[in-house]
């Protein structure tokens, strides 16, 4: 008897200490998750993650200027269809001497900004961020996998600019995802990306943000939320990747400004949305005399908006209501 007493006393006070741990617990899990103080931001590591780069961090200051032309640079000259140039064995076009221009898919880059409008100007920049790898494979990819809908891809890339972590990929999102990634490019996406954080954390982070980039932390945070709940639509994220109204234009950077790329030809960009660009590329005479190789693979492209309030957007080598009936004007035999 003496022992079952024993027993049951020793019972109780593990139970009380359990029940003394889980309340301590749970306290500490409540406090973790406000930041009303900056030691709280810190104990969940926001500091940390508003240190790291963003999946592409491409913008204006990433634009090489020298060489630019005006709009009316070889404004007599009639362009050509891009997409009936031959291709490289990596999908890229190769170029000869002229003017050439082809309507091509697009994608938004950048959440929480202005979609492009009449009168915005964009120059040519490359791919950059600790994504531009994974960002570059799934336009590559998705030459591969026509019957991948653009709608299921500009998804996949707001996930990746958000910074989701693949293990909370859920619904279409995850679906595309292992269809245009190999293992190896989904691990990948692990690195660097964040949990959905709560509002209190979200408004402390904020806090340390310049003004213009709260709206785009925000609506990656959203995207996030949306993607791990599994409960969306496509139209769920647009309505936070595309801030309705319009940007500020500058005047120094006109639509239709030419880009010098650095392998020489020029470039420019007329985006209608921001799923759909205009794309021109004029190819000196001169530049070819050398027996110069010039390949254009818009996959690396990043056709960038003078406005930092307006979207990022990625060109790709997939024409859009092409016309192959058509015929080239030049000869064109590049070796």
């Amino acid at each position: 008897m003496k022992n079952a007493k024993m027993i049951c006393l020793a019972l109780s006070l593990t139970m009380a200490s359990f029940t003394t741990v889980n309340a301590q617990f749970g306290g500490l899990k409540d406090k973790l998750l406000k930041v009303g103080t900056a030691q709280g931001a810190k104990a969940l590591g926001v500091d940390k993650f508003l240190k790291q780069p963003g999946a592409i961090t491409t913008s204006f200051e990433d634009v090489n200027r020298e060489g630019e032309m005006m709009p009316d640079f070889k404004a007599i000259l009639k362009a050509q269809p891009l997409y009936l140039l031959p291709k490289n064995p990596e999908g890229g076009y190769l170029l000869c001497e002229g003017l050439y221009e082809m309507t091509n898919k697009s994608y938004c880059l950048m959440a929480g900004t202005f979609a492009p409008s009449k009168g915005d100007g964009y120059m040519f920049a490359p791919v950059l961020g600790s994504k531009e790898d994974v960002v570059i494979a799934i336009i590559k990819s998705a030459e591969k996998h026509p019957e991948v809908e653009q709608h299921d891809i500009q998804a996949l890339l707001w996930t990746i600019i958000a910074r989701t972590k693949f293990t909370s990929y859920s619904g279409q999102v995850k679906v595309t995802a292992l269809k245009l990634l190999t293992p190896k490019q989904i691990t990948m996406l692990e690195g660097g990306a964040l949990g959905v954080l709560p509002f209190d954390v979200m408004e402390k982070a904020k806090d340390q943000l310049p003004s213009g980039l709260k709206a785009v932390f925000e609506a990656e945070n959203n995207i996030r939320q949306l993607v791990s709940s599994g409960n969306y639509t496509y139209a769920d994220l647009e309505r936070y990747a595309i801030i309705a109204g319009m940007a500020p234009q500058r005047a120094d950077v006109p639509s239709g400004i030419w880009t010098k790329h650095p392998d020489g030809y020029y470039v420019r960009y007329f985006p209608s949305g921001y799923s759909t660009t205009r794309v021109q590329v004029y190819v000196p005479k001169e530049l070819l005399a050398s027996g110069t190789k010039l390949v254009y693979d818009a996959a690396g492209d990043i056709a960038c908006p003078a406005n930092t309030g307006a979207q990022r957007l990625a060109q790709t080598n997939e024409p859009l209501n092409a016309d192959y009936a058509k015929k080239l004007v030049t000869v064109c035999n590049p070796k």
